[in-house]
This record gives C-alpha cells, sequence and structure tokens, in this order.
C-alpha cells in the first residue's frame, strides 16, 4: 500500500508538470505497465482529480480543471486566497519569489473550477496596490500563458513591441520565463528567424498556445538566466560605468548579482563594471555595498555622485 500510495503521488505530480502524457511515456517514468497505470488514474478519479485519457497509438492522459477542486487539496476560500497572493507576486510584489511564483501560479489556474477563476480574475482586476512597483506592470494571466507553454513545450504565438516601438507577430518555442530586478523575460527560439531570443514580457501582447508540440533545442549558454544577462550586456547602453570598490569580490558579487560583471583586484579590492542608461541604478547599488570606491568612468558619475552626496547633506 505504501508503494501504491508513492506511486500515487508522483503520478499526479507528473500530471500537474506537463498538459499533456503519452500513456507510454507516463508508465516509464512510473515504472509500471500500462494496466497499472490505467488503474491509477482510475483510482485519481475516484479521488476527484479529473484526468482525462485518450485512447489509440498516440493515447494519453491530460489533467483537467473540474467542477469542484480535487478533494485534499483546498477549499474554496483557500484556493482563492492562495491564487491572489501568486499573482501579486509574479507581478514582483514579493520580490526573489517571481520565477517560482508563476510556476506555482500556472498549476493553481490549471484545476480551479470557472467558478473560483471569475472571483480571482475580479479581486485582480478591481483591487489596486498601494505601492506601485517600479518596474513596468506585467500581466500575471500571460505569465501564466508563457509558464504553461514553456512546461508544456508548446510552441507560443505574440504580438511583440521592440525598442524601436515597431510591432510584429512572432512565432516562438518557449523555453523559460526569467525575472531579473522589475522585469521578466521570456528565452524562446524564433521559429520565423531561425535563432534564439530574448523578450521583455511587458513589450509583449496577446500571449496563446497553438498546441503545437516541439522538441526542446540546446540552450547556447549555461542557463536561462546566464543567456539573458549575455543578450542584454551586448545591447548598446548610454554609460558603460567602471568603479574600483575597495572590498572583498565575494562581498560585491552577492550585491550586484546580474547586473554587472565583477573582477577580482586583490584579496579585498575588485572591479564592478556596468552597461547602463541611466546613472541611477549604479548610484544605488554602490550605496547598497556599503564600501569606499574609486570611479574610472564615466565622467557623468562623479558628477552625479557629488550632487547626490549633496542633496543628502542638505537634507541630513
Amino acid at each position: 500500500m505504501a508503494n501504491t500510495s508513492a506511486r500515487m503521488l508522483r503520478l499526479l505530480s507528473l500530471l500537474q508538470t506537463h498538459r499533456y502524457w503519452p500513456g507510454e511515456e507516463l508508465a516509464d517514468k512510473l515504472g509500471v505497465s500500462p494496466r497499472t497505470l490505467r488503474r491509477d488514474v482510475d483510482r485519481l478519479r475516484e479521488l476527484g482529480y479529473p484526468v482525462d485519457a485518450a485512447r489509440g497509438v498516440a493515447g494519453g492522459y491530460q489533467l483537467q480543471a473540474g467542477a469542484a477542486l480535487p478533494p485534499l487539496l483546498l477549499d474554496d476560500e483557500e484556493a482563492v486566497a492562495i491564487a491572489v497572493s501568486l499573482r501579486t507576486a509574479a507581478g514582483g510584489g514579493v520580490g526573489g519569489i517571481e520565477e517560482t511564483s508563476v510556476r506555482a501560479l500556472a498549476k493553481v489556474v490549471q484545476v480551479l473550477p470557472p467558478r473560483l477563476r471569475r472571483r480571482v480574475d475580479a479581486l485582480h482586476t478591481y483591487t489596486v496596490p498601494s505601492i506601485p512597483g517600479d518596474g513596468p506592470r506585467v500581466d500575471s494571466d500571460a505569465l501564466t500563458v508563457i509558464a504553461q507553454a514553456c512546461r508544456d513545450d508548446e510552441r507560443l504565438r505574440f504580438r511583440y513591441t521592440s525598442r524601436d516601438g515597431a510591432g510584429t507577430g512572432r512565432l516562438v518555442e518557449p523555453y523559460r520565463l526569467v525575472s531579473r530586478g522589475r522585469r521578466w523575460y521570456l528565452v524562446a527560439w524564433d521559429v520565423e528567424r531561425h535563432d534564439w531570443r530574448t523578450f521583455r514580457v511587458d513589450r509583449l501582447t496577446e500571449p496563446v498556445a497553438t498546441g503545437a508540440r516541439f522538441r526542446p533545442r540546446e540552450l547556447p549558454a549555461a542557463d536561462a538566466a546566464t543567456f539573458v544577462h549575455e543578450r542584454l550586456a551586448a545591447v548598446p547602453t548610454r554609460y558603460r560605468v567602471v568603479v574600483d570598490v575597495r572590498a572583498p569580490v565575494a562581498e560585491v558579487e552577492r550585491q550586484v548579482a546580474t547586473w554587472g560583471s565583477v573582477e577580482s583586484t586583490g584579496p579585498a579590492s575588485c572591479r564592478l563594471t556596468m552597461n547602463v542608461d541611466t546613472l541611477d541604478w549604479p548610484a544605488f547599488m554602490l550605496g547598497a555595498i556599503a564600501a569606499d570606491f574609486d570611479v574610472v568612468e564615466p565622467a557623468e558619475l562623479r558628477g552625479y555622485l557629488r550632487d547626490l552626496g549633496e542633496r543628502f547633506l542638505r537634507s541630513a
């Protein structure tokens, strides 16, 4: 019984991580026969989990939204509270857990019955945060659609506005969503341009999963976050900031994260390099590091910091 219970939990977890599982592949994952898999699916249905099955050579299983929440999980009020909280966190309301929140939101939305989805949508539409975020607003529904397409290896179509304001239609094979500061980026293979691209999600509208599945390609980077960092670093910016900081490289890297590159110049010193369009962010980062430093370039940063320091002194 213990083995059966563990297998049932594993089956439910797998069904929640893909929109559709081919029967043979799902049975292999669980290490059981197709007949045992069918019995386990029947047990899930008896517990209230709505699992659809397709017969034939390409047959498989899919977890669907039901008329009610499955037992043993959440009541209606708890489900609504969690969905609303996850939407807030996914939009940057809680720093550091945005990507996790999107993944969790995709799972919750998948099993919410329509009546609860309407309640969540109403709360989302008619609730305004008291302190708006610094970054551009991103529709959590769009994030959910994109996250599900990444999860299901399903091609995605959307409208995209580039830096110069030009709007185009895009068809992509989505790979990962990356949260960087107050912005979201989609890493995807552009089908029509035959290349890997990054897309700012706040410039993306009308995302629609096409239903066409694809085999994931190998990303030309260690991971999606590194890929986004490298692509953004290659984009022309107004200022190249170089600062020598009198602090260990590890300490500075913890503060800077992916917003710049840090190179050790000694046991307790390093050089920070950032490419930015405005000087307010480097000033903020240098304040957060809380160590002495020397500005190498640009000269405009010295003037900016001097004016900022004088303003603080007057206020003090």
